[in-house]
């Protein structure tokens, strides 16, 4: 008996020891303390909640799941412990899931406010924009200044472009919890994205001051340096992120991006392959040594990077249609068909896409085809003076010559654009008149003939 006493004791021990490292930041040797305490007492619903914690703090979600759900097994109406499941299958992309476990919990108590509050995120993700306001507004009424609702609802504020009141909610947010994590970065992101560049310089200095060494705020600060044309300071602090990860690809790529807008090929190649070599999924550095090759009219080794560039699936429109405008370069019509198909599925009101599909058919002299494609990116954006004047040029080809004279006529072109119109104008009344003759010309035969 006294040796069940002693192993039990034993296990709190651990527990104890456990919870103190896990303070200390020690969160592996936590683990094993916890793992050792749960050896002797697998029943103890605390501990695989602590272990679940601990598992989350290290963004093991998969595994803090299967301990929440062994806590709940003892203790099937703790409503903390449903909140933290349900938490970790938003992580995980069981949404569905997520929303019946908070459910669960409400109907055991409908005053834990955590249960709405942490479904804003769940809401937000699956994009129910509308339903996120409402656990927003119902969390308010048992919380009103609880922080991290406001950040909560900011998040789905953001994703759907109403910059300005997640700034607002992101503010309360640090009002509220100065420490609240990231605050400040998130407050600069929003001004980036609302055009607000001096405001965002505050911020990302603001987080900065708070956590100098944190790499993807100077990286997002060096990317806000580069489009406000301030190289040199963008140039510092990708150097600097590689001070404190001489790893990090996202550093050497813009670095590399920096080498090649100042005509540095040999170094941005440098910057590119390291990058690569760093991190083998980074979109953009394969498309950018293929312009390098094409630079050095090495066709071969363009071709092989654009189709390693293709191979990774980007889903970004304008990075599909770079690709597919390198293709065109390289004469590869089939492959920049596939990216310009592609961003038509991502993004089916894109102008480009549609032009650049009737460039190919023109290619190809699909000239009807080409025609329905131009005549399409127009319907997106009139204004398309590139689609205006190739559309003209496919009636030409396809001897609809009064549709090609009608957008000459009704089109104002642009100087680099009038000595085009005027030829394809003086073409077809060329053509016209080497029509009119034929056909003249065939009369006066028939008529011989049946003479």
């Amino acid at each position: 008996m006294d040796t069940i006493f002693n192993s039990y004791d034993n296990a709190e021990h651990k527990a104890r020891k456990a919870y103190e490292l896990y303070e200390d930041g020690k969160v592996s040797q936590a683990l094993t303390q916890l793992d050792d305490a749960l050896a002797i007492n697998p029943a103890n619903s605390s501990w695989h909640f602590d272990r679940a914690l601990a598992l989350d703090s290290m963004n093991r979600f998969a595994e803090a799941i299967r301990e929440y759900e062994q806590a709940l097994e003892t203790d099937p109406a703790d409503v903390e412990i449903l909140t933290c499941l349900a938490v970790d299958y938003t992580r995980t992309g069981f949404y569905d899931k997520a929303v019946e476990i908070f459910e669960q919990a409400q109907q055991i108590d409908s005053m834990y406010e955590p249960c709405y509050c942490n479904r804003i995120i769940t809401y937000t993700e699956m994009e129910k924009h509308e339903l996120a306001e409402e656990m927003f507004y119902t969390a308010q009424q048992l919380d009103p200044d609880c922080a991290l609702c406001f950040y909560n609802i900011g998040n789905s504020l953001f994703i759907r472009g109403e910059f300005k009141k997640a700034i607002n909610c992101w503010q309360k947010t640090a009002e509220l919890e100065s420490t609240h994590p990231q605050i400040n970065y998130r407050i600069a992101q929003a001004c980036l994205a609302d055009g607000d560049i001096e405001k965002a310089r505050q911020y990302f200095l603001a987080e900065l001051r708070q956590d100098p060494g944190n790499t993807d705020v100077i990286a997002d600060f060096a990317i806000l340096h580069l489009e406000s044309g301030e190289i040199e300071a963008a140039k510092e602090k990708f150097n600097r992120i590689l001070e404190f990860d001489p790893e990090s690809a996202v550093a050497h790529f813009y670095l590399g991006e920096i080498a090649f807008n100042i005509g540095d090929l040999e170094q941005a190649e440098l910057y590119y392959k390291a990058a690569m070599d760093f991190d083998g999924s980074l979109l953009g550095p394969r498309f950018r040594l293929a312009q390098c090759a094409l630079a050095c009219n090495d066709f071969s080794k363009a071709d092989s990077y654009l189709t390693a560039e293709m191979r990774l699936g980007p889903e970004n429109a304008e990075s599909l249609i770079a690709l597919a405008s390198a293709f065109l370069e390289l004469n590869k019509i089939d492959q920049a068909g596939q990216c310009l198909l592609r961003t038509t599925d991502y993004d089916f009101s894109n102008a480009s896409a549609y032009y650049y599909l009737g460039i190919c058919c023109a290619i190809r002299e699909r000239y009807e085809d080409a025609a329905e494609f131009f005549q399409h990116t127009l319907e997106i954006d009139p204004d398309y003076t590139n689609a205006t004047r190739d559309l003209a040029a496919a009636y030409y080809r396809l001897k609809k010559f009064d549709d090609a004279t009608r957008i000459i006529n009704n089109h104002t072109p642009d100087a680099d654009d009038s000595e085009f119109y005027k030829n394809l104008a003086r073409k077809i009344r060329v053509k016209k008149f080497t029509w009119r003759f034929r056909i003249l010309f065939d009369s006066i035969v028939n008529r011989f003939r049946r003479s």
